[in-house]
């Protein structure tokens, strides 16, 4: 996500050596531009479902459109780490904010004459595979920025950040939307990655550190060199015994939650009978509990260990989802989501900041887009089984099921390595 590779890794600095991070002037750049991208995700994250439903009314349909963003980040995810660990990172990053500008700028613009549906399946999963590379790039910066010792805690200021841009987005999406329709909000979506694009401009990485140099290849040969490229990130994961398990149990959950977010809407605007501006403010409140995580994260992993904040987190997500749908009203929807989301947030946030301190920097990008191809592969397909089952057989019995399988999920952790406090100190992991 810079000029070039991630930079050096830092020793570990002793506990309360390290400066400040809001000392760190790139550092703090870096976060206020990934802010203002967070608070136009959080507009889709609601404008989409929303322009969906009112378009077709099909809780199906939105299933499907979820269903083809989860399949556009797979297929980007083959080749997102080839174009991380190899072209100027920072650049990259501006030119996925500019594509995803431009791409949700076109809807409005079509709405205004005539709302075309097919245009959403067409935009929406094309936009989502810029999304797609520009998280993995985004992941490679952060070491480039902070102090190894610190990466736990900048994952938890960057989450934080974006927890507060996701209180704002979902509220304002939700109101914009009740008073001048979804095709608004994702105006001031596209608006949104204008502005971070033009921030990005003004981020310094540290100088990069030599990697090892890719032998020059033909066109021809780049196709290769892509599938190579994946392959190393997944060889990387698959010899770490705790990065292994990970992937395969997160594939497992993924293919439960991915369309969770579907079934809270559908619910609120179904079931409960509730306008557009209910659902911002739902989920907006839903994001308090992803700002506490972000708060909590690093002090929890400190005292409990990685294993007990991964493991207890999803297990306690799964126990919220299956209470989802016996929720008797609004306020028992935001209580549940919010809870939901504290759970996600330090199981991610511990998830990518493991990664971070143990794989090379150069390598990086290659292991950051294979763990999120492969534990997303199911995920469409899961989002596509659990609407049609809501469709069918309503919302609460999918949530219970969701929940529990959730559950049962995270507790078999407990019979791998994933329940080590500090899996980052483990002997014979790869180099």
């Amino acid at each position: 996500m810079g000029d070039g590779e991630a930079g050096p890794r830092e020793p570990a600095d002793p506990a309360g050596s390290a400066p400040s991070l809001w000392r760190n002037r790139n550092f703090r750049r870096f976060l206020a531009v990934q802010t203002l991208s967070a608070l136009g995700d959080s507009f889709s994250y609601v404008a989409i479902p929303l322009l969906v439903l009112r378009a077709t009314g099909s809780v199906v349909q939105m299933g499907v459109v979820t269903g083809l963003v989860g399949v556009a980040s797979i297929v980007t995810g083959l080749f997102a780490g080839y174009l991380a660990d190899r072209v100027n990172r920072k650049a990259l990053l501006i030119a996925c904010d500019v594509a995803r500008c431009v791409l949700y700028g076109v809807i409005p613009v079509v709405w205004l004459v005539s709302p075309q549906v097919w245009l959403l399946y067409a935009v929406v999963p094309l936009a989502s595979a810029f999304a797609m590379q520009f998280q993995v790039t985004y992941v490679t910066i952060v070491p480039a920025l902070v102090p190894a010792a610190q990466i736990t805690r900048a994952n938890g200021h960057l989450y934080a950040a974006y927890s507060v841009a996701g209180v704002a987005g979902p509220t304002l999406a939700g109101v914009v939307s009740g008073l001048a329709g979804p095709a608004a909000a994702i105006a001031i979506d596209a608006a949104s990655f204008a502005l971070s694009a033009a921030g990005l401009l003004l981020v310094r990485p540290r100088p990069a550190a030599p990697a090892p140099a890719p032998a020059a290849e033909p066109p021809a040969s780049r196709r290769r060199a892509v599938t190579r490229d994946f392959m190393a990130g997944a060889g990387f994961l698959w010899r770490h015994p705790v990065l292994r398990r990970l992937t395969i149990l997160l594939t497992l959950i993924i293919f439960i939650t991915f369309g969770l977010t579907d079934l809270i809407i559908y619910y609120l605007k179904h079931d409960l009978g509730r306008p557009d501006s209910t659902v911002g403010y739902v989920l907006a409140a839903a994001t308090a509990g992803s700002l506490l995580a972000a708060t909590a994260v690093a002090p929890l992993r400190e005292r409990l260990g990685f294993g007990a904040c991964w493991i207890g987190a999803w297990a306690l997500c799964g126990v919220t989802i299956a209470l989802l749908g016996a929720s008797p009203g609004v306020l028992a929807v935001g209580v549940l989501a919010t809870a939901c989301l504290l759970c996600t947030g330090v199981a991610g946030i511990s998830s990518m900041s493991l990664r971070q301190e143990v794989t090379p920097g150069h390598l990086l990008g290659r292991v950051t887009s294979a763990f999120w191809t492969i534990h997303n592969t199911l995920g469409p397909v899961g989002a596509a089984v659990l609407t049609a089952a809501a469709s069918r057989y309503g919302v609460a019995p999918v949530f219970l099921l969701a929940g529990l399988a959730c559950t049962l999920i995270a507790l078999s952790a407990t019979l791998t390595p994933i329940r080590r406090a500090r899996p980052e100190r483990l002997e014979g992991e790869p180099a």
